[in-house]
């Protein structure tokens, strides 16, 4: 399996790109490091800039987050920027780098408001947005919001179509299951035609089918195995081609944390984690598997500065050439 995948890589024919999770959480996400870390990452030329969202920290979580092994959340989410807000204003102080969100999670959200928010930037931006979104994993989310957790799937394939309407039709109509709008004109439109690249999260088969017939790609997050995620990018491409489209179009990007030590991890270290040679041959692996960007997170607690971080990021792209 891993040839295939290695051949499948190859056969993209891409450069691959690195993208930066802007400083949005914690005690650092202070409007001087933003604007200092937004103006830094385009001058270095990196490819883009990313948020997430979060609506809550439960203080007794009904669910256990899934990317610790002691399901316990970042400390630093107890403080957060509202993503599309923090794009808005970071659209304004840089020129060329895109923005892109990971993941905004659309049960949360009305299609009408979200598709004119992402408009919005994107006009304000000139043509500079990307849209990730996912349907979210924390049931107290769900309850604040008033959704039911159940056919979360059901509600994003609807979410999806109402709200490429609003990006697309000149008279802007819907009537479905949760989702409904009556003939209106809703404007603005985007910049980009027919509409900004849309990235699904997500690890189901159905997530799969919905990135092949509403999306543009996929967003990932690097966790256990680096040879899984590329039978997943494997498993789009199957989807892609059943939906009569060309899978060689679609972006598979995913999000990754490097935790970086000074001497080495051994072989039963975790993807990327290790010295900056060992998360470097990580990378390289992304790219073999498919991928054709990876988005480095970095810490937000003690020790953090814009310079460590775009000088890491500087080190680790090298390994994606």
């Amino acid at each position: 399996m891993v040839n295939n995948q290695i051949k499948a890589g190859h056969r993209f024919g891409y450069s691959m790109k690195i993208g930066l999770s802007l400083p949005q959480a914690g005690v650092n996400a202070t409007r001087e490091n933003v604007i200092k870390f937004a103006q830094a990452a385009e001058k270095e030329n990196f490819d883009s800039l990313w948020v997430l969202e979060r609506l809550l920290y439960p203080i007794n979580p009904q669910t256990k987050y899934p990317s610790t092994a002691d399901g316990i959340m970042p400390e630093e989410w107890k403080n957060i920027y509202d993503p599309i807000n923090l794009l808005i204003f970071v659209a304004a102080i840089t020129n060329k780098i895109l923005l892109g969100t990971g993941v905004l999670d659309v049960p949360f959200h009305n299609p009408v408001v979200l598709g004119r928010e992402f408009a919005t930037l994107d006009v304000l931006s000139q043509g500079r947005t990307i849209v990730g979104l996912g349907i979210g994993w924390l049931k107290d989310e769900y309850q604040t919001s008033n959704i039911p957790f159940e056919n979360r799937g059901a509600r994003q394939t609807e979410f999806l179509e109402a709200m490429k309407r609003v990006w697309t039709d000149d008279v802007v109509e819907f009537h479905g299951k949760f989702y409904n709008i009556p003939a209106s004109k809703i404007g603005p439109k985007p910049v980009q035609k027919p509409h900004p690249k849309i990235l699904l999260g997500g690890f189901s088969p159905k997530t799969f089918q919905r990135i092949a017939k509403y999306a543009n790609g996929w967003l990932g997050v690097v966790g256990a195995s680096i040879e899984q995620l590329g039978q997943i990018i494997q498993a789009i491409r199957q989807e892609v081609e059943k939906a009569g489209k060309n899978p060689d179009e679609f972006e598979m990007s995913t999000l990754a944390h490097p935790h970086v030590n000074q001497t080495s991890l051994g072989e039963n270290r975790m993807p990327m984690t290790g010295t900056i040679e060992e998360i470097g041959s990580d990378i390289a692996k992304l790219k073999e598997v498919g991928f054709n960007r990876v988005v480095l997170s970095g810490s937000a607690g003690k020790g953090f500065s814009v310079e460590k971080r775009i000088e890491l990021a500087k080190d680790l792209s090298k390994f994606a050439n």
